[in-house]
């Protein structure tokens, strides 16, 4: 985010790259919140991507705890800037079992090339949060040719 953007400036910048972002819709993911240097993304119940024990499939969370985490970074990023990850590190701590799933990422250090972010991901049954992914993700900025 640059100093002259506001707030609805950025959101608008963040949801049309998520827009662009076949995957997400494959999969059904929406934005959700977008703060500078912390988004949300929201992941609703579908089976077909669940494991053979009914839990969201490992790769599923892994897809949009990387997007948060990428956004997060990228919301911080001058227009004209994207973001590519670089390297991530994922820890499951319980099975993602539940209606819906949140994975929020959020900056921990900016750098001019590389940003490093935390990412969680909770899966949500009725108003019970349990916290089923936890990483570290690092992006590169990338100027698009």
């Amino acid at each position: 985010m640059t100093s002259a953007e506001s707030h609805d400036e950025v959101r608008a910048r963040v949801q049309a790259s998520f827009d662009r972002q076949s995957i997400m819709h494959l999969i059904g993911a929406r934005l959700g919140d977008v703060t500078p240097g912390q988004v949300t993304i929201e992941l609703p119940y579908r089976a077909d991507l669940c494991q053979q024990n009914g839990y969201l499939h490992a790769g599923i969370s892994t897809t949009i705890a990387d997007s948060a985490g990428g956004y997060a970074a990228y919301s911080l990023f001058a227009p004209g800037e994207d973001v590519l990850s670089s390297e991530f590190k994922m820890n499951f701590l319980a099975p993602a079992g539940g209606e819906r799933f949140v994975a929020q990422g959020r900056v921990l250090k900016e750098g001019r090339r590389l940003q490093v972010c935390q990412v969680e991901m909770h899966a949500w049954r009725g108003a019970e949060a349990t916290l089923c992914l936890v990483g570290l993700l690092t992006t590169v900025r990338v100027t698009p040719r």
